[in-house]
């Protein structure tokens, strides 16, 4: 081929995969070199499979093909898990030492599904230690700078998956996202990450189906329909996980064109009427941003959440510590030492102590009552419109922004409060390739959040917006 195969998105290369262009074995070759040369810059891709163990996997699936037989739309391509998630064969540290060796026993849901579709499974992608703070750091295996400048954070907790796309190590990524994770490194990285409907990607299996509903696995991919596809993939009822979504996802009907565009309703809360701290140039960036949806024809209008954000945050302190706490107690005793577990997670969990079932219950009643604030919200918009971060990437060093201007930063997460009110209502969100800081090489997305379960709808207008910035997103890191 003309085109370097690592220069070709996910659905490009099983196209070509398919045809015959070229081989399973090639393509593993050439991601692997690629691996070879730049990761250790940028440190995306942990615990890499031996490469004559994953060469072997590459041509079984040629044989696969030479006899007419495809897994699926996946089949040979490479792909890293987050270390969130189980793959057997690989540890799940959760980028902790106290996890350094932990074997699974079986797959994630989502990797059993993206291993049917056809995929081989490479190693693991690099996170936060506990994926606590949108910045990739860990004591096990270091920092993930950001793809675009090595001096600055990739964001987080999938910054590993980010880097690992933006830079070709790997084709398509998946990812997990609690409070942005899926869409903080997106952002960050000049790509797409979209965090699905509540229940619309099975998690697990882990010790809580209940309860534990914050957090979601989705995809990152450097295109839409790459995006659209590893989602259907990932996406559809499971029974270990009794309030996943029933149904697969079609996405069969969106279309690469930017008609979706013309009418759409676009509610942007900007800076949430001073509530958030961001640093300038960032609002600048996501305006820029919406001006290229309203040029293709969408209403943009300034939107007050019109709701109690204070009350938004006490309610998502709450929950957090009451979901955090429980993972970080069960750490404790398979250490001696409470130094090895982050600071960050002994917050969470000293805090966790303090709370009572009250607390919960008035959290969830708040949940509840902002879901129901926000039905009639959408009666007059289609989409709300956020900056993805509020804060441009930050030295690697430093561990989380102690400031924006001149107000402090109360909590090692305050700085991404932007990211809750997906989440806390359980709606679909993406993240979109906003635009670059006008002095660095920086770049910044901008987050729409869509209605209750309106994930394929999402997806088309991200794919309209792909198709009206189409020339200046192909962009790409040096």
């Amino acid at each position: 081929m003309s085109t370097s195969v690592t220069d070709l998105d996910a659905s490009q290369l099983s196209d070509a995969i398919h045809a015959r262009q070229v081989s399973c074995t090639d393509v593993m070759q050439a991601y692997l070199a690629r691996i070879d040369k730049l990761n250790p810059t940028y440190n995306a891709i942990v615990n890499l499979a031996p490469a004559d163990t994953l060469l072997a996997q590459a041509r079984q699936c040629d044989e696969a093909l030479a006899r007419g037989q495809s897994r699926g739309w996946l089949h040979g391509i490479p792909q890293a898990i987050k270390d969130t998630g189980n793959a057997i064969g690989f540890p799940s540290t959760l980028g902790s030492r106290v996890m350094a060796g932990n074997l699974p026993q079986a797959d994630s849901i989502m990797a059993e599904r993206m291993k049917a579709a056809g995929c081989i499974v490479i190693g693991k992608t690099n996170m936060p230690e506990l994926g606590l703070g949108s910045h990739t750091f860990n004591t096990l295996f270091g920092a993930t700078p950001n793809a675009w400048d090595t001096a600055v954070s990739a964001g987080g907790s999938s910054g590993g998956a980010a880097v690992a796309l933006a830079q070709r190590l790997l084709p398509v990524a998946d990812g997990s996202d609690f409070m942005g994770s899926l869409r903080n490194p997106a952002g960050w990285n000049h790509i797409f990450g979209m965090r699905p409907s509540q229940g619309r990607v099975p998690y697990g299996p882990g010790a809580d189906v209940w309860v534990d509903q914050l957090g979601t696995e989705g995809p990152m991919a450097r295109s839409v329909r790459d995006l659209a596809r590893l989602l259907a993939t990932q996406s559809g009822h499971d029974a270990r996980q009794p309030l996943s979504i029933n149904g697969k996802l079609d996405v069969s009907c969106i279309r690469y064109t930017p008609e979706a565009l013309q009418g759409l309703r676009v509610g942007w809360l900007g800076d949430l009427d001073g509530h958030l701290a961001i640093e300038s140039g960032i609002l600048d960036v996501c305006e820029d941003a919406l001006r290229a949806m309203q040029n293709a024809g969408a209403k943009v209008e300034a939107t007050q959440l019109g709701y109690d954000t204070q009350a938004l945050w006490d309610c998502w302190l709450v929950w957090r510590r009451a979901l955090i706490g429980p993972k970080a107690a069960a750490l404790l005793p398979l250490t001696s030492d409470k130094e090895q577990l982050k600071p960050e997670a002994m917050w969470e969990y000293e805090n966790s102590l303090k709370l009572s079932y009250m607390d919960f219950q008035k959290a969830s009643q708040q949940r509840t009552a902002f879901y129901h604030h926000l039905l009639k919200l959408f009666e007059h918009c289609d989409v709300l419109a956020l900056p993805v971060a509020q804060v441009w990437p930050f030295p690697v060093e430093q561990r989380w922004p102690q400031q924006i201007g001149e107000r402090v930063m109360d909590t090692y997460h305050r700085w991404m409060e932007c990211t809750i009110y997906a989440t806390l209502a359980g709606l679909p969100a993406i993240s979109l390739p906003a635009g670059f800081h006008p002095q660095q090489p920086w770049p910044m997305g901008i987050q729409l959040i869509g209605k209750p379960q309106g994930d394929v709808a999402l997806l088309q207008v991200a794919a309209s917006y792909e198709a009206v910035r189409q020339d200046w997103l192909q962009r790409r890191p040096a």
